[in-house]
């Protein structure tokens, strides 16, 4: 049987959404929401109505009855840390969401859509590998100040996606292989992941780690702390200069690698040197993803939309390829994602989770 499940993924200025019947994906749509729009609502809860009308609509032009709909998988809220897997969402969910304790991003909004078109349809509604997956094992949590810890906070679904076929390439299953995953799009996470958990990774949401088009990436902490006590910017100037502003932005006014890439083509030595020292920070990170795993590697991958890019695959793969075979998945496979966790739960392959 196959069973029809319905994707939600909000992101900050688009809602994606998808039906597939199986693994197949019947309808995908990518509806773009207008920065007018966007900021004209206080909160980002205030959007809830913009966007289940989003939602209907697309549902409507199909003609996908609700009906005809097994689960509805969602992108994932902000909730208490939680291993990988897929969750019900449940009430007790939506509270840790909606009280903003555990972090805000329109992603939020998912999941509280998909269980009101659940509720009282038959349908299961999910979350899959959430932005709040942590894994870490308890040396990955130190930091060097006994009241701050490290966090997981990175790309989980996409690089558990893809981390699944990297483990299908090896002719494996995810449980038996160490892998080393880097998802490069406008943050940057580079992971460690050891028979099927990730035990390690850069805060990719919050700017740590290597720099990337719109994030600084980790600076030196000394120059940062003056910078915070300068006068000069805000708190929430200088968490846009962190986390938006910062990398590739920052030093060329620019967050698109192929931009860049076309300056770097007409002669511009600048952009070369900024762009290749993204790529170098992302292959240092991945030597320390190495040491976390002992050295007991057996694939590196990257995916994302700058894995597009053969500049910096090439200035990657020259300092890295010494230490596993080495996959590249262009793009990112989080609608597939969602909808193969739910496929998973609807087959029994997989046990259904709830916080």
């Amino acid at each position: 049987m196959k069973f029809g499940i319905f994707i939600v993924n909000t992101g900050s200025t688009s809602t994606k959404l998808a039906f597939y019947k199986g693994s197949s994906c019947l309808y995908r749509e990518d509806v773009f929401h207008s920065g007018v729009d966007i900021s004209s609502f206080p909160d980002i809860f205030d959007q809830y109505e913009y966007r289940m009308r989003a939602v209907r609509d697309f549902l409507t032009r199909n003609r996908i009855n609700l009906s005809d709909i097994s689960a509805i998988a969602a992108r994932g809220g902000h909730t208490i840390p939680v291993e990988g897997g897929v969750y019900r969402i449940t009430p007790k969910m939506l509270s840790q969401i909606s009280s903003g304790n555990f972090g805000r991003h329109p992603c939020d909004l998912s999941s509280a859509i998909a269980f009101e078109l659940a509720e009282g349809n038959n349908i299961i509604p999910l979350v899959v590998d959430p932005p709040v997956t942590d894994e870490f094992h308890s040396l990955a949590r130190l930091s060097g100040l006994p009241f701050i810890s490290r966090r997981s906070r990175f790309h989980a679904l996409n690089l558990k996606a893809v981390a699944r076929k990297v483990a299908d390439e090896l002719g494996k299953d995810l449980l038996e292989v160490n892998l080393i995953g880097v998802h490069m799009g406008g943050g940057i996470s580079v992971c460690a992941c050891r028979k099927g958990k990730m035990i390690d990774c850069n805060n990719a949401l919050d700017g740590d780690g290597p720099y990337s088009p719109e994030r600084s990436g980790g600076l030196p902490v000394w120059d940062l702390v003056e910078l915070c006590f300068s006068g000069k910017f805000s708190p929430e100037g200088l968490r846009r200069m962190l986390v938006g502003e910062g990398g590739l932005v920052a030093y060329l006014g620019s967050k698109d690698v192929k931009h860049i890439e076309e300056m770097i083509i007409k002669g511009d030595e600048r952009a070369k040197t900024i762009l290749e020292g993204m790529a170098y920070q992302v292959a240092k990170e991945v030597g320390a993803m190495a040491a976390v795993l002992e050295g007991q590697v057996d694939a590196v991958f990257i995916t994302g939309g700058i894995a597009r890019s053969a500049m910096v695959k090439d200035w990657i793969l020259k300092r890295i390829s010494f230490i596993a075979p080495f996959f590249i998945f262009p793009g990112e496979f989080e609608m597939d994602a969602l909808a193969f966790g739910a496929k998973r739960i609807l087959e029994g392959e997989e046990q259904i989770r709830e916080l």
